[in-house]
């Protein structure tokens, strides 16, 4: 057993003082001592957060950061950053995405971010056809995992067309398409791959709604009668547009009438909705999956949290492309895109509540549910995923309990994480992954070798 000893932690039941949990072998949280005197213990902290779930992510696009910022001839958007991140992945190996893969990883960890789901659609050579090893690129993937310490939700993504109606892939998307018996096939050695890791979880995420048919879409959703289900969705107007001029309906509402949409679901982005369709997506029970810095970086538009919540949906927080990984700052960003938009303050939380920890209970109670797992929650039966903040720095000082809460979210960054725990492992000291230096030499190598 270990057993860590924090000054405060933010229980279930709320913030307890003196509290001491046990985390057995497997990682699973035993027992809770609150008041306890904190002998015989591993480990200690000041204090102690549940971990934050990541509901999405595309590793491989960690190492596009900052290289799609250049204005092009015409209006730039999300379709023009797409063909920049077509270009790149064409030279990425395996190999490289293991590096590129535990970079992300580690710098998600170090961010405050314990899990991560792996929304991986780079499955094949750069010429379109499988590698020997149909999994080869998830290899990568699961491979990152278990270097880093993350926890994850493998969701491998099922690709097949280039627009509603079933138009045919182009041909920088080549690496991303499969039939759905051969995605039956990839299916299965993920399955595989995921089994060796610690507590992982595999899902299915058809990419979105103009990359399937409707056959297609109910033959792959067959192939996991339980297990979450991410899909992109209302991104952009260009979508909605698009969908309404295939089917005479908008992406939520076609998906929501044609098939069931309930508490597997993390509909990523969904930034486009009109108001029968985020009150329809509300009552599903399903979660929306918001990638703040992500969005803002795209263009992509600003989501209606502020009813979304109101009328009691469910959200959680990704970091997508992977631009910048920093947990506060996509709380930060969620927060103030529905300030700027509505010209108010503290939008996101409850009459004389903290509005850092409104919005912290929301996305560990979402993350948890679309990433399938026993996460977000300092409980008995729970993964013992821990992070701490440094109480020290010049953010926090003279904040407590909620208040800590808002100073990291709203006035300081990832530098204020100190330290973290992944199934009671400490994985993160002083703000740095034990493994960083050796990380990033290797990502550095691989970057260099992408970029000549």
């Amino acid at each position: 057993m270990t057993r860590l000893y924090f000054n405060h932690a933010l229980l279930a039941s709320g913030w307890a003082a003196n509290v001491t949990l046990e985390i057995n072998p497997s990682g699973t949280i035993v027992a809770i001592e609150t008041d306890s005197d904190g002998e015989n213990c591993d480990d200690r902290a000041e204090v102690a957060l549940p971990g934050l779930p990541n509901v999405h992510s595309h590793a491989f696009q960690r190492a596009l950061a900052g290289r799609a910022e250049v204005q092009g001839d015409g209006t730039d958007s999300f379709w023009t950053w797409r063909q920049v991140m077509y270009k790149f992945l064409e030279r990425v190996t395996p190999t490289d995405l293991y590096a590129i893969a535990c970079m992300a990883y580690c710098e998600m960890l170090e961010a405050g971010m314990t899990s991560v789901c792996e929304f991986h659609y780079l499955h094949h050579g750069p010429d379109g056809h499988p590698y020997g090893d149909i999994g080869e690129m998830a290899q990568a993937i699961g491979e990152a995992a278990k270097t880093t310490g993350i926890g994850l939700t493998f969701l491998p993504v099922f690709y097949a067309q280039s627009q509603f109606g079933g138009a045919d892939p182009g041909p920088q998307q080549r690496r991303f398409i499969n039939d759905p018996e051969r995605f039956g096939k990839l299916l299965e050695r993920i399955d595989a791959i995921a089994g060796s890791l610690a507590d992982a979880r595999v899902g299915i995420a058809p990419h979105s709604l103009r990359a399937v048919t409707p056959d297609s879409l109910n033959q792959i959703l067959a192939f996991k009668p339980d297990g979450p289900l991410h899909i992109h969705i209302a991104e952009q107007t260009k979508e909605v547009d698009d969908c309404l001029a295939w089917s005479g309906q908008r992406p939520v509402e076609w998906l929501i009438d044609h098939v069931n949409v309930d508490r597997r679901w993390c509909l990523v982005h969904a930034t486009h909705m009109s108001g029968p369709e985020r009150r329809r997506l509300a009552a599903s029970g399903a979660v929306a999956g918001l990638c703040p810095i992500t969005e803002a970086n795209l263009g992509d538009g600003t989501f209606d949290g502020v009813h979304f919540l109101a009328e009691g949906g469910r959200i959680a927080i990704g970091s997508d492309s992977n631009v910048l990984i920093d947990a506060a700052e996509e709380l930060r960003t969620l927060e103030y895109s529905q300030r700027l938009r509505d010209q108010g303050r503290n939008l996101l939380s409850n009459p004389q509540k903290s509005t850092g920890r409104h919005l912290y209970d929301q996305v560990l109670a979402g993350g948890a549910q679309a990433s399938g797992r026993h996460i977000g929650r300092l409980s008995v039966g729970n993964r013992g995923d821990i992070l701490s903040l440094d109480t020290s720095h010049p953010a926090l000082i003279g904040s407590n309990l909620d208040g800590w809460l808002d100073s990291w979210i709203f006035a300081a960054n990832s530098s204020a994480v100190s330290d973290l725990w992944v199934g009671g492992r400490r994985l993160v000291s002083a703000g740095q992954h034990r493994d960083r230096q050796t990380l990033r030499a290797q990502y550095s190598q691989t970057i260099k070798r992408l970029s000549a």
